[in-house]
C-alpha cells in the first residue's frame, strides 16, 4: 500500500497508546534491525531546555560552510513535518520521508513505536542513505530516555536547564539536569553552555567519565562592539560577528556550539572562515522572527519568555505593543504572563488546538486576568483584534507555543 506523507504521519499516531513513552529498548531494537548504529558519521547531539534548536541549526550551518554534507534532525516542526529532517540546507521531500518510513515499518515487526521514535529512526535511515559526513541531532524530550539517545554521540551539548516538562523529567532543575546529562558518554566531549548549571549536571558528567567542558571554565566569550571574542581549550577567535538571531543568549548558545566544534575538530576540521560566515547567517523560523511589525517567537516557558522579554527591551517602545498569546495546557501560564506583562500594552489570547491545547478563556483564568483582554477562538480573529489595538504603527508579538506561531505564520503567508 502506497501512503502519502500525511497518511504516514496520521498512521504513526495510532501505533502506540501513549504519545510519549520514554525509554530506549523498543527504538534500539528496531534501530539494530535497520543497522542504523553501525559505522555512523561524527555526530553532535544537542539537548537542554531552551536554545536547542538554534544551537543545532548553527552547528549544522558551520559544518555546511566548512564543506561537509550534513544531516540535521530537529523537533518539533513549525509548519511542515519536512522541516525536521534536513540534508545540507534542504528539507527532506515527501518521497524521501515516505521511503524512510516504509523502511522503518518493514523492520518494526510487532514493536510499538511512538510518533517521535518512528520519526527519529526514519531520520537516521535517511541520513545513512544520503551518505552525510556529519550529523547534528536535537533531543526531543529530556535526554537519558529520549529516542535520539540510542546514538552514542561523539560530542554532546546541553544548552540550558529550565523548568519544563516537569511531569516527565522531575520537579526541579537538579532532577531535570540529571535527565539531560544522559546524553553524555564516557571519554567523549560533554559541553555545558549554561554559565551556572545545576550541580547534578556536573556530577553526572563526572560520574560517567565524560570529557567535561563547562562555560566559564573551559571556554567562554566576551562581548565586543561588533560581536564577540571566543576562547576554548586551544582556540582563540577574536572579533567574531554576532549570530543572526538577536539577543545576548544567542551568543551564549553560539559559545557552546563553538566548544563542540573545537572538540570535534580532530574528526571534522573547520576553518575559522566557515565560522565567520555561519554566525551572521543563522536564521531559525519562529525564533525572534521579525516579519514587518510582527514578531514571532515560540517561547513557551518562563526562561524562554525572559529571553523574548530581554529582546523586547532593546526595541523602541514609542508605539503600542500587542501580545497575541496562545499556550498548551501543561505550560507555566502565569509565569510567562508575569514576564511579558510589563513589556506589552494590550493582550489578545487565542485558543490553542489539539489534545494538549487550551482555550483562550481558560488561559485568561490561569494567568489571573480578564480585564482588558480579548479572547479569540482562532488566529485570524486574534490578528485582526491585535491590528485594531496596535493601530497603524504598533508592534504585534505572537508567542506561547509552536502551534500559536505556526498558525500566525500561516495567516501572514495568506
Amino acid at each position: 500500500m502506497t501512503r502519502t506523507l500525511d497518511e504516514w504521519l496520521r498512521w504513526q499516531e495510532t501505533l502506540h497508546p501513549r504519545a510519549i513513552e520514554l525509554g530506549l529498548q523498543r527504538v534500539a531494537e528496531v534501530a539494530a534491525r535497520l543497522r542504523l548504529l553501525e559505522r555512523s558519521p561524527p555526530t553532535l547531539v544537542v539537548g537542554g531546555t531552551n536554545g536547542k534548536g538554534s544551537s543545532a541549526h548553527l552547528a549544522a550551518l558551520i559544518y555546511r560552510e566548512a564543506g561537509y554534507r550534513v544531516g540535521l534532525y530537529t523537533s518539533p516542526h513549525l509548519r511542515r513535518y519536512n522541516e525536521r529532517v534536513r540534508v545540507d540546507d534542504r528539507c527532506a521531500d515527501d518521497a524521501e520521508l515516505c521511503g524512510a518510513f516504509a523502511a522503518v515499518e518493514a523492520a518494526r515487526g510487532s514493536t510499538p513505536l511512538t510518533y517521535f521514535e518512528f520519526g527519529t529512526l526514519a531520520a537516521l535511515w535517511l541520513f545513512r542513505e544520503s551518505a552525510v559526513e556529519a550529523r547534528v541531532l536535537e533531543v526531543g524530550l529530556g535526554g537519558r530516555l529520549d529516542a535520539v539517545n540510542i546514538v552514542d554521540a561523539d560530542a554532546a551539548l546541553v544548552t540550558s536547564i529550565g523548568l519544563d516538562h516537569l511531569d516527565w523529567l522531575g520537579p526541579d532543575r537538579e532532577s531535570i539536569a540529571r535527565e539531560k546529562a544522559g546524553i553524555f558518554r564516557p571519554g567523549r566531549p560533554a559541553v555545558v553552555a549554561e554559565p551556572d548549571p545545576p550541580r547534578s549536571l556536573i556530577d553526572t558528567a563526572c560520574a560517567l567519565g565524560a570529557d567535561l567542558r563547562v562555560a566559564g571554565r573551559d571556554f567562554g566569550h566576551d562581548a565586543t562592539a561588533g560581536g564577540f571574542d571566543w576562547h576554548g581549550r586551544a582556540w582563540r577567535l577574536g572579533g567574531l560577528p554576532s549570530p543572526g538571531l538577536p539577543g545576548a543568549v544567542q551568543v551564549q548558545n553560539a559559545s557552546g556550539v563553538l566548544a563542540c566544534i573545537e572538540a570535534l575538530a580532530p574528526s571534522l576540521p573547520v576553518e575559522e572562515a566557515a565560522i565567520r560566515r555561519a554566525l551572521p547567517a543563522l536564521r531559525v523560523a519562529g525564533r525572534c522572527e521579525q516579519r514587518g511589525r510582527y514578531l514571532l517567537d515560540v517561547a513557551h516557558n518562563r526562561e524562554a519568555a525572559e529571553v523574548l522579554g530581554a529582546h523586547l527591551d532593546t526595541l523602541e517602545r514609542g508605539t503600542p505593543r500587542v501580545l497575541v498569546l496562545g499556550m498548551l495546557a501543561d505550560k507555566p501560564h502565569a509565569a510567562v504572563a508575569r514576564v511579558l506583562a510589563p513589556r506589552v500594552d494590550h493582550w489578545v489570547l487565542v485558543d490553542t488546538p489539539g489534545e494538549r491545547g487550551l482555550a483562550a478563556t481558560e488561559l485568561a483564568r490561569r494567568i489571573g486576568t480578564d480585564a482588558g483582554v480579548r479572547c479569540c477562538d482562532n488566529m485570524r480573529d486574534a490578528l485582526s483584534a491585535a491590528r485594531a489595538l496596535a493601530g497603524p504603527r504598533g508592534r504585534i508579538v505572537v508567542t506561547g507555543s509552536f502551534l500559536t506561531v505556526a498558525a500566525a505564520a500561516a495567516e501572514l503567508d495568506g
